[in-house]
Parts: C-alpha cells; sequence; structure tokens
C-alpha cells in the first residue's frame, strides 16, 4: 500500500506596500504574520547609533533574540528602555558593549539615551514567523509559502503605539497594499537640536568624564 507524502511547502517573495490615511508611504512600519512554521531562528541582531541617532529607528526581532548596540559617534550615549517587554541600561560608553541584550519578551521596547533626549529607537518583538519592517518608500519583502495568515500591524504614529490587525492576507504571487489608519506626518526619530555654548560645555564634559 503506498501512501503520498506531501512536499514542505515552498516560500516565494511576496511585496507589500504600506500607506498611511493620506496615501503616504510608510516607514517604519512593522507587518507580521502568525503561522506555525518548523523553526523561528534568532540570533543577533544589531540597532547601532550614528550621527546621535538609532539605526534603525525601527527593529524588528524574533522573541529571544539578542541586539547589540554599537556607538559609532565619536561621544558617549547611554541607552535605556523602562518598557514592560524588557527593562535595561547600558552606562556611559563608546565602542560596542561587551555583551548584547538578549530580548526574551514579546512587546513594543522604546529606546532612549539619558544624554540626548531626542533619540528615539523602538524594537518591536514578535513570536510570529514572519515579519518585517517597512523601507524609506513603504515598501516590506516577505518570503513566506502561499496561503492566508493572519496579520498585524505595527507603527509609532499609531494611538498609543499599539499594533493594530490587518486581517488575513492572502499570500501568494500579487503584491498586497495595507493603510494605517492615521496620517504619519512626523519623521520616527526628532532631529538634534541646534548646539548651544552649554551643550557643547556638557558634551565635552561626558565625553572626557572617566569610565566607570
Amino acid at each position: 500500500m503506498l501512501f503520498a507524502l506531501s512536499a514542505p511547502l515552498q516560500a516565494r517573495p511576496v511585496s507589500v506596500q504600506i500607506f498611511d490615511s493620506q496615501g503616504q508611504p510608510v516607514a517604519g512600519a512593522v507587518l507580521s504574520l502568525a503561522g506555525s512554521p518548523a523553526g523561528n531562528a534568532v540570533g543577533l541582531a544589531v540597532m547601532d547609533q550614528i550621527d546621535k541617532q538609532f539605526s534603525p529607528a525601527v527593529l524588528a526581532v524574533a522573541t529571544g533574540t539578542a541586539v547589540s548596540f554599537p556607538n559609532h559617534d565619536g561621544i558617549r550615549h547611554q541607552v535605556y528602555s523602562f518598557s514592560s517587554a524588557k527593562r535595561f541600561e547600558l552606562r556611559l560608553y563608546e565602542g560596542t558593549p561587551s555583551a548584547p541584550v538578549t530580548f526574551d519578551q514579546p512587546g513594543l521596547v522604546v529606546l532612549g539615551c539619558n544624554i540626548h533626549d531626542w533619540m528615539l529607537g523602538y524594537v518591536y518583538v514578535t513570536d510570529d514567523p514572519w515579519f518585517a519592517v517597512s523601507d524609506e518608500q513603504g515598501r516590506i519583502q516577505l518570503n513566506v509559502p502561499a496561503g492566508q495568515y493572519p496579520s498585524t500591524l505595527w507603527h509609532p504614529a499609531l494611538v498609543d503605539m499599539r499594533p493594530i490587525s490587518a486581517g488575513t492576507l492572502q499570500m501568494g504571487a500579487a503584491p498586497i497594499e495595507l493603510n494605517l489608519p492615521v496620517a504619519v506626518t512626523a519623521a520616527l526619530q526628532p532631529s538634534a537640536p541646534e548646539p548651544t555654548p552649554f551643550a557643547e560645555a556638557f558634551r565635552k564634559a561626558t565625553r572626557d568624564a572617566p569610565q566607570p
């Protein structure tokens, strides 16, 4: 007696475009798809600090991923989070901390710098097996087996920064368009303020202070 074994579903590239309520492309939106693949790989991700900004401004990772926070500025930063999904602090440092931070619970983690108040970064931690962040043109590329997937959409401009349902998406060869129900008018990260004599003196003091 012969039994037919079904071949595993093959992932295929799917394009998604994210727009806001004004029809403008949205950068930094996270789309995640629920499902049960063989395994959700975790490893090391990187959120850099360049020109007194977090880079990227939005990082999406699988639960259990370790994230490194290198500082490529010529000054010290002090990265911290008070978010319930991950509370931590990296005290004043230059270069790369010796140990990355493991994000072991799903949820949104908002990052700041104690020295530069305008610096904002977001780590979106998810149990979903497929996820990605939209680029400057609002585009997302996912490699997903064809099928229907419950989906979630997140962006810092959403009310209370809470993720919303994007419905059940039919993934296949056809591109998909999604809309955020808000107008995204502000940048993901505010610009650094113009330097003042006090700010310059403070910057020099934090740069020249001895390492703890």
